[in-house]
């Protein structure tokens, strides 16, 4: 019974340093891949993309490995920056490994600092080479606008409710500390922010805009929600 723990435990302690063997590698090649795109060179790619990889792009093209090394090009003249690859990990499948990480990207667009990040999902296939990507999907993350100071007169003329249905309304209101708030119904109320002159948010919602339509004498007729490129809106109430 004690001979047979041993082995249990050996075949353990063996099976961890082989998961984390493989982690290394992947993570080193992944790496290599990402500082590849920023220098501009394409041989990483040509080495560690399957020939018949599919890459999705963080923009929802579809890329084949002759398509994906053909764009890999020197950053234009006035553009640099670096891709750091964090919180890694990966799933060993035995000849088949899935990662998922994120691409922390900093860029120097013609003397402007950029930082952008994008969550991938990869998967490697074993072979006789060694792993080889065999296909990739990368989604960009999005972050908060920048907000905007606005004036006390300003903020009062989004304050009231709007009607989407009898049953659904949206009511926006000034709090003490002069901040806006606005509160669907049943459900939790939400801090608004301006991006700019009739064009508020939700901070942690960057996908969505309330953007407030006037008539001819400035008054707020409507509060239209907008849901990437799909507008919902909102009727104001006397």
């Amino acid at each position: 019974m004690r001979l047979t723990s041993f082995f249990v435990l050996i075949a353990l302690s063996l099976g961890s340093q082989l998961r984390a063997a493989t982690d290394a590698v992947l993570k080193k090649q992944t790496q290599e891949l990402v500082d590849a795109i920023t220098a501009g060179d394409a041989s990483a790619w040509r080495r560690y993309l399957h020939e018949r990889a599919t890459i999705t792009t963080e923009d929802g093209e579809v890329y084949t490995k002759a398509k994906m090394v053909e764009g890999i090009k020197p950053l234009a003249q006035g553009v640099s920056g670096s891709i750091v690859i964090t919180d890694f990990k990966a799933i060993d499948h035995g000849t088949v490994a899935v990662t998922n990480y994120l691409n922390d990207e900093h860029e120097n667009y013609h003397g402007h600092e950029l930082h952008c990040q994008y969550r991938s999902t990869d998967t490697w296939l074993k072979t006789k080479d060694g792993w080889r990507l065999i296909a990739a999907q990368l989604i960009a993350l999005r972050t908060d606008p920048p907000s905007i100071a606005l004036a006390a007169n300003l903020l009062d003329a989004y304050v009231g409710r709007y009607e989407l249905t009898p049953e659904i309304s949206y009511e926006i209101r000034k709090r003490a500390d002069g901040q806006l708030e606005g509160q669907r119904t049943g459900r939790a109320a939400e801090v608004l922010m301006a991006e700019a002159p009739d064009v508020l948010f939700v901070p942690g919602h960057p996908r969505y805009r309330r953007i407030f339509k006037r008539d001819e004498q400035g008054r707020i007729t409507s509060m239209t929600e907008r849901r990437e490129a799909w507008d919902i809106d909102w009727k104001r109430l006397p």
